[in-house]
């Protein structure tokens, strides 16, 4: 099976509120979002498929074909619209970027021909963006940003062995990097505010149990978490997680940049 991702790019306009409720809970839940007279974002859609290799033709699709279906799609139901009142589907289901990418996937699954869509990918904005496979769960991943100082180090090592493994991260005080950490969660879209988890909460959340404890921070020398433990970002992954997923039920990866070549993911010990 060989896979194919075609990007693809949209404005649109949007608002979320519940009409039952109160000005106070739709701004308590929503923040900004609530406006009635909506906000805006240039997404960023990204469709891949997957289907097996035309011998004769040395493709599993043409491109102009996909674009044909998605392309047609978006420029008519999605692009230069405001969604709560000129779409039909959102007249009745939040345009979280959860229920958009939902929507989409139930729009263009099947309609493709010669291959099958793998999964579709909706950017809202450089730190937020929403992911749908074949099943009934949505992921949504929430990016942050920190300035962290570390040494690599580990006392099960001699120092040779440690300036041999690590090189210029053994540097005795240390050096530092600007983090982007990627925190996903996973769930069915809520019926009511379409989303998977409150936006607000995972901030509030990760505010205090990473940002807190460790922006403009020296992990050696100023955090408990790495007092005796090597600040690799294998380690800062693992370390993350634990820290999250006893207030983040539905969490589903940590992701760290450590440097734009540099990436690690970690799906939890259940996957180990």
């Amino acid at each position: 099976m060989l896979y194919l991702s075609r990007k693809m790019y949209f404005s649109a306009a949007h608002y979320y509120r519940v009409d039952e409720w109160s000005e106070k809970e739709n701004q308590r839940l929503f923040g900004p979002c609530s406006n009635p007279h909506g906000h805006g974002h240039d997404y960023i859609l990204e469709v891949m498929v997957k289907g097996k290799l035309n011998n004769d033709s040395g493709i599993v699709v043409n491109i102009t074909d996909i674009d044909k279906v998605v392309k047609s799609f978006v420029q008519k139901e999605l692009d230069g619209k405001f969604l709560n009142k000129e779409i039909h589907y959102f007249e009745t289901h939040m345009p979280t970027t959860e229920n958009i990418i939902s929507y989409i996937w139930n729009s263009l699954d099947g309609k493709i021909d010669n291959c099958q869509i793998h999964k579709i990918r909706l950017r809202e904005n450089d730190f937020l963006y929403a992911e749908k496979e074949e099943s009934t769960l949505v992921r949504l991943t929430r990016k942050y940003h920190f300035c962290t100082a570390h040494r690599l180090h580990s006392d099960q090592l001699s120092n040779e062995e440690n300036r041999e493994i690590f090189g210029k991260c053994n540097n005795l005080y240390g050096h530092g990097h600007n983090y982007y950490l990627e925190v996903t969660v996973s769930g069915k879209p809520d019926p009511i505010t379409g989303m998977v988890s409150n936006l607000a909460d995972i901030d509030q959340i990760v505010e205090q149990e990473i940002m807190k404890k460790f922006d403009h921070k020296n992990l050696n020398l100023d955090t408990e978490e790495f007092k005796e433990l090597n600040p690799t970002s294998e380690n800062m992954t693992i370390v993350i997680w634990n820290l999250l997923s006893p207030k983040l039920r539905n969490l589903f990866k940590i992701g760290l940049f450590e440097t734009e070549k540099n990436y690690f993911e970690y799906y939890g010990p259940e996957m180990e």
